[in-house]
């Protein structure tokens, strides 16, 4: 529906929507050398227009290139608040969640290479366990990975617990053996 008197003009046909296009691509270099990115420059001219749209038509501008500078500064300056605001609560969540040594986040998990290196040395240990005689793999299974106590496994097998002992320190002294570099 075409605007049928000067109250219902559209703000594209303002005086100063008229000046944004004469003058976008100079306020697009002026954002873009404040900002030191193409790309946010952009965005920044894309949100002056949309409040351009948005702004009376039927309002007098005297000097509508300087509004239009003013309003990108304006734009410009709550886009760096809004950058910082955001960095500050990074930092905020990064120093409540990460744990720092001399100034430097320190990860508390393990680098890729050591878990490999860990994931294999278990299995290299569950390989060897498994290899060791029956009822010595036994006592050593249920006493050391399994956290029975040498009487409770002495009871779970029915031998006495010197066996278990027994059984243990042999178990270690195979997989020390077997397992040193």
């Amino acid at each position: 529906m075409a605007p049928s008197g000067p109250s219902e003009r559209r703000a594209v046909d303002s005086p100063l929507v008229e000046a944004f296009f004469e003058r976008r691509e100079n306020l697009l270099l002026f954002l873009a050398a404040r900002t030191r990115c193409m790309a946010t420059a952009e965005d920044l001219l894309q949100d002056l227009f949309v409040k351009l749209s948005t702004t009376d038509a039927g309002a007098e501008v005297k000097a509508p290139a300087a509004l239009l500078y003013r309003m990108a500064t304006n734009l410009l300056i709550d886009h760096v608040r809004s950058a910082q605001r955001s960095s500050r609560r990074s930092a905020e969540w990064r120093r409540d969640t990460r744990v720092q040594l001399a100034g430097e986040d320190v990860s508390q998990e393990p680098a890729a290479d050591e878990a490999i290196i860990s994931r294999e040395r278990i299995r290299l240990l569950a390989d060897a366990v498994a290899d060791l005689p029956p009822q010595m793999g036994r006592a050593f299974r249920l006493h050391k990975l399994e956290g029975l106590s040498q009487a409770q496994t002495a009871q779970a097998m029915g031998v006495s617990t010197k066996m278990i002992e027994q059984h243990i320190a042999a178990a270690v002294r195979r997989l020390s053996e077997r397992l040193r570099p």
